[in-house]
């Protein structure tokens, strides 16, 4: 299932584990604290309990957006779409 993951993390560490833990899920970085990737229902859940344990519950959120193709599909851009420093060819052809 396509997932955006998307947070704001005050601290820097906790901010560069979540980074880590989306890559290591396979998600690409589409902006700097925004990544998105194809992942199943288990490994949702399983990132979002990792994040959870970073996250400061008063300071910091973090959002997780699974979408079916249909939904992904009617997703809008407006102005610039992804950094290309920080982008995978592979999240670009979704969008072609």
């Amino acid at each position: 299932m396509l997932t955006w993951i998307v947070y704001d993390i005050t601290v820097n560490k906790a901010r560069s584990k979540v980074a880590k833990i989306c890559k290591g899920y396979g998600l690409y970085r589409v902006q700097k604290s925004a990544f998105l990737g194809d992942i199943n229902r288990n490994q949702i859940d399983e990132l979002a309990l990792k994040c959870k344990e970073l996250a400061d519950k008063e300071k910091d959120s973090v959002y997780v957006f699974p979408m079916c193709n249909e939904d992904f599909m009617k997703v809008r851009i407006i102005g610039k779409a992804f950094d290309k420093e920080l982008v995978a060819d592979e999240v670009k052809a979704l969008f072609v």
